[in-house]
């Protein structure tokens, strides 16, 4: 079926003519399989960075083989190999050489260095986690009918160790990756289609999250308006839905997201991903739910019919054990180890401004409760008097919690304790009476509560914590609507995982501080 079937009346040709650009004019109204040609091949970048994580996975599995055997007493002596090989007198080229190759490939088969993974963090580490598992399995019960006394030791140090050094790789390229697609570069260049304001909304989503790979191209959309923009946005309109593959060459893009599907034909999604060149380019399909972690998410085909089954938030009576555990562990380290720093800070906060130590100010916690909650003080004692007369210069926070970037009611002291979160450590004694956990949702006054919406009223379904996703995330610059977003988002998804991550990105964020912090 001709290509020319399924452009609109005008076409990109035509917007591109008007400007002059004759040789746009020509990619345009090419062919599309000629125009793929004069692609460079989808994601080079991609290949180039897989073969990087292969010559770094080899060097990490040669050293942690190589480390082992050198340190330790539980490797295969030469008599083993000669056993099986004999005249083999290389331990080191013999084995280390084949279990090298080995581990490779387990990492190759369980595609852990997929692009559709790599620089995803959770799934890429599980999946070499697995491989390695599962390999090292493998090799132990190999080895006890031939004789092979590998089983012990040897493989008890060297899966561990090398399990370990592989996540540290990949953490520090993946750390390299989310830098350079920062600055513009290793993405996947993006057409979006759907309704106008599905296109938005998607477009909204991967910018404001540069590391996730996407770079957005243009959009086609059912009005079709060839030179326009998105309304709302800076995204260029390639074309109506019904001519992606036209825009698709036209803007040089790789990857197809369909936003929504309420203004394609039925097989409108099909008879793309037959134009899509297998290998170069992809199809993805985003739907309209937000905020909803993958566990969650199943996809159970029905005669052909792909249902997407999302599960509803669970909290059992284990989850709510080992949340606690984690609160009284962790709360209680937390104040032997920064007792010091507390009585110090203490001692400063009395001798520098006139008034009490703490701070004490009611909150709304779980299931609607109130309770007091602590921190050292680093405003005058008027503070809450002076509010009113303040809020007409607010230039920070959102429209329900009041912040200003240099508030004239902090403290000298209070500034610098605010800058390093160290005003919030009195909230440890919080967590320990069980008012509080570490990481939840952001602890809101009672006047805040009165402005809630009805929706905003299940964040109150755990307690609100020291940290949050709210804190590691953009704190005070953040929007109200992004605010309930993320609290929501954790209410919704929590995982004992997930509050270690935040506890660590809390720790590092307040020894490195930046524009958020106020």
């Amino acid at each position: 079926m001709p290509v020319e079937q399924f452009l609109p009346s005008t076409s990109p040709a035509t917007a591109l003519a008007s400007s002059g650009d004759l040789s746009a004019v020509r990619v345009a109204t090419a062919p599309v399989a000629t125009v793929a040609k004069k692609i460079p091949a989808r994601r080079s970048w991609q290949r180039a960075y897989a073969r990087r994580l292969l010559v770094t996975d080899a060097l990490v599995i040669v050293i942690t083989t190589v480390a082992v055997q050198l340190l330790s007493p539980y490797g295969p002596t030469l008599d083993d190999v000669s056993r099986l090989i004999p005249g083999v007198d290389g331990l080191f080229t013999t084995f280390t050489l084949g279990l090298t190759l080995l581990w490779l490939s387990a990492l190759a088969f369980s595609d852990s260095r997929s692009p559709r993974i790599v620089g995803q963090g959770l799934e890429e580490y599980r999946r070499l986690t697995s491989a390695s598992v599962s390999l090292f399995g493998l090799l132990a019960i190999a080895c006890l009918p031939l004789g092979l006394d590998l089983q012990g030791g040897y493989l008890l140090l060297s899966l561990p160790i090398g399990v370990a050094a592989l996540i540290a790789e990949r953490f520090a390229w993946r750390k390299w990756l989310r830098t350079q697609r920062r600055r513009g570069g290793y993405v996947s260049r993006a057409l979006l289609v759907g309704s106008a304001a599905s296109v938005a909304q998607v477009a909204a989503t991967l910018r404001s999250s540069p590391s996730s790979g996407y770079r957005v191209v243009g959009a086609c959309i059912p009005t079709g308006r060839i030179a326009d923009v998105v309304a709302g946005t800076d995204i260029p309109v390639m074309g109506s839905v019904d001519s992606v593959e036209r825009a698709l060459a036209s803007v040089q893009a790789d990857t197809v997201v369909v936003t929504s599907t309420d203004e394609l034909p039925a097989d409108k999604v099909k008879r793309i991903s037959w134009a899509l060149e297998a290998g170069r380019q992809h199809l993805v399909l985003a739907p309209s739910i937000t905020d909803i972690a993958g566990p969650r998410i199943h996809t159970r085909p029905v005669a052909g019919l792909p249902l997407i089954h999302v599960e509803t938030p669970r909290f059992s009576a284990g989850q709510r054990v080992a949340k606690r555990a984690l609160d009284l562990f962790g709360s209680t380290v937390a104040v032997l180890i920064f007792s010091p720093v507390m009585l110090f800070v203490a001692a400063s906060v009395r001798l520098t401004s006139p008034g009490p130590v703490l701070f004490r100010q009611t909150r709304v916690g779980r299931g609607g409760r109130t309770f007091e909650m602590l921190k050292f003080r680093s405003m005058v004692v008027d503070a809450e008097a002076r509010l009113e007369t303040l809020r007409t210069q607010q230039d920070h926070g959102n429209a329900v919690m009041f912040k200003m970037k240099d508030d004239p009611r902090v403290t000298p002291v209070g500034r610098f304790m605010r800058r390093f979160s160290i005003d919030e450590l009195p909230q440890l004694f919080n967590v320990i009476g069980g008012s509080m956990s570490l990481v939840g949702p952001r602890p809101p006054l009672p006047r805040e509560v009165e402005q809630y919406a009805t929706h905003v009223h299940r964040r109150f379904l755990v307690k609100p914590g020291i940290t949050g996703l709210w804190q590691v995330s953009g704190r005070s610059t953040l929007s109200w609507e992004d605010t309930v977003r993320l609290d929501l988002s954790y209410v919704e998804n929590w995982n004992l995982v997930g509050d270690l991550i935040i506890i660590a990105k809390t720790a590092r964020a307040a020894l490195a501080p930046g524009d958020t912090a106020s």
